[in-house]
């Protein structure tokens, strides 16, 4: 079992690019040392108490900054939030000090249980107050600032009276939280309700950003035969998607940002490439900005 009562430091995320680590590229990272920014960990699968898990954790996070984000917390679910679940967290925040901590804009609990879904919900005075108040409960909870993740979205409540952005916005005033601003679920929530992405980048409050993620989604059409993206991440991304976010660049500056592959995942070759582009696209959408200013 590895040392849970040596410290480590916990300095900033990088304003580069950074992977989810996944168990099948462990042995390679270590061997390799990769230049990369940052590895990023879904705490679900760290709340264990030991194991080759957290011997493989933590030595990487002696050499990398790392991001922990949660998907279980179920922040906009009607329920209170599992105490349990909120200790075992913190548990995994005072063991590894990630530069930055996240969870999702959704729920995923009912009284049959945990639902295999990070599901929408509508945006309205009642559920902004309930985010809110959970929001504030994690913060005090886990004893820092956290990150609260954009969803994606195949449908809109007609009983939403907030619009999605000001609804996030509202929250991270109301809270003090960050935001991390998923790209690829910009453009799978706009596209599917023919939205305009670019203009949801525009209105985004990028000084609230702490964090970018980036992943691929797959493509099928409605009952209309209307464009149709599913959040997929297993695969690239793709142009439009990259094109977003230059233009998220150019309007927030250089953040964090993650490569998201979670299933069918590629060899460590093909992933690293991936973030490499991130990088490029940092660089170039920099560079672009200040030749136009």
């Amino acid at each position: 079992m590895p040392d849970q009562t040596r410290p480590f430091p916990a300095p900033d995320l990088p304003p580069r690019a950074g992977v989810g680590l996944k168990p099948q590229h462990y042995a390679e990272i270590l061997a390799t040392a990769p230049d990369l920014g940052f590895f990023e960990v879904h705490a679900e699968n760290y709340m264990g108490a030991g194991g080759p898990p957290h011997r493989y954790l933590t030595a990487i996070r002696e050499r990398y900054p790392l991001s922990l984000h949660g998907v279980a917390l179920s922040i906009g679910g009607p329920r209170p939030l599992n105490r349990d679940h909120l200790a075992r967290l913190r548990g995994l925040i005072d063991r590894y000090q990630p530069a930055v901590f996240s969870e999702h804009l959704a729920w995923s609990t009912h009284d049959a249980g945990y639902l295999n879904d990070l599901l929408p919900l509508p945006y309205t005075d009642e559920t902004l107050q309930l985010v809110c108040d959970h929001v504030d409960e994690v913060q005090e909870a886990v004893g820092r600032r956290m990150l609260l993740e954009n969803p994606s979205t195949y449908l809109a409540f007609t009983e939403s009276t907030w619009d999605e952005i000001d609804f996030i916005a509202e929250i991270a005033r109301r809270t003090g939280c960050g935001l991390l601003l998923d790209v690829n679920n910009v453009q799978v929530t706009c596209t599917n309700q023919m939205r305009d992405p670019g203009y949801y980048i525009d209105r985004y409050p990028h000084h609230a950003v702490g964090e970018i993620h980036l992943g691929g989604h797959d493509e099928d059409r409605d009952e209309a035969g209307r464009p149709l993206l599913i959040d997929s991440h297993d695969r690239p991304v793709d142009g439009p998607v990259w094109a977003l976010y230059a233009r998220t660049i150019n309007r927030g500056g250089r953040k964090p940002t993650l490569i998201e592959w979670d299933n069918d995942v590629p060899a460590w070759a093909e992933l690293q490439a991936e973030a490499h582009r991130a990088e490029a696209a940092m660089a170039q959408a920099e560079w672009a900005h200040d030749i136009l200013v």
